[in-house]
């Protein structure tokens, strides 16, 4: 790389905070520029062992950065998106269910030169759904099982008054598009707006949810029947410490995909 990308991160909590602290220990082709957190104060104190102190800015701030990744509340996505794509950045949105309502965003990256990734995320597999979308895909459905807490203060829940306190046995909770899910779920299945951006689109996507109290872990299962292939994909990721919402992997692969767009050997679409 002839440059160092810049990059700027909105939002420091179970993502954020992972992402920031690999960056500042030093990867070949970025260098972390800038943050932007709702409490100042604690965002100091989280950065007081980094190497640099990188200095906290408003959301729309982060756009003067190379690359701009997105770990925030769905209620302020357009606040962190429109500046990134309007400036032509690399925009790396953890909230991709928020990618789906706003897909004229794609159209203006696409004039502005902007460039959208969405990171694997807690769904691995995503290659192979991205290759059998080449050909004829019949069908996808994914199957959400994660512990009831993770779930909890969802609108899809609120408003149709389903608790899921004091459950003793696994409740299916939602049933329906990818597309409704994401509406229903912002904060615990933009793994599965992931994968329908990866296949068949959202509303062909299927989606079951389930409140589980005999896991402790987010858990997907992805079926896939397609003309060149017919696979199923198990995972089960760890919710994060901070956010029983996200699982660990989720930074984790945010970390993998700024990489992949630095480093001199790429595995992988």
């Amino acid at each position: 790389m002839s440059k160092v990308l810049t990059v700027g991160i909105g939002g420091f909590g179970a993502v954020g905070r992972k992402v920031a602290e690999t960056l500042d220990r030093g990867t070949y082709g970025l260098r972390l520029a800038a943050i932007s957190a709702r409490d100042h104060d604690k965002a100091k104190r989280n950065m007081a062992g980094f190497t640099t102190e990188v200095p906290i800015v408003g959301l729309g701030k982060l756009s003067e950065c190379d690359i701009v990744v997105e770990g925030l509340p769905a209620a302020v996505f357009n606040e962190i998106a429109l500046p990134a794509i309007e400036a032509g950045r690399i925009f790396v949105p953890t909230s991709v269910g928020q990618i789906l309502p706003r897909m004229h965003l794609v159209d203006r990256a696409q004039e502005t030169g902007a460039r959208i990734i969405a990171p694997t995320g807690a769904l691995l597999g995503l290659d192979a759904v991205r290759a059998a979308a080449e050909g004829v895909i019949d069908s996808v459905t994914m199957i959400t099982r994660k512990p009831p807490n993770g779930l909890k203060g969802a609108p899809h829940l609120v408003n149709n008054n389903i608790s899921v306190d004091g459950l003793n046995v696994a409740k299916l909770v939602f049933e329906g598009s990818a597309r409704e899910g994401a509406i229903g779920f912002p904060a615990n299945v933009n793994v599965a707006a992931a994968l329908a951006l990866a296949g068949i689109g959202a509303d062909e996507t299927k989606l079951q949810i389930w409140a589980d109290p005999d896991v402790d872990r987010n858990m997907h299962r992805i079926e896939v029947e397609a003309d060149s292939c017919r696979f199923t994909l198990d995972i089960a990721n760890v919710p994060s410490e901070e956010n029983p919402r996200t699982g660990k992997n989720t930074a984790l692969s945010v970390i993998t995909c700024l990489k992949g767009l630095v480093s001199p050997l790429k595995v992988g679409s």
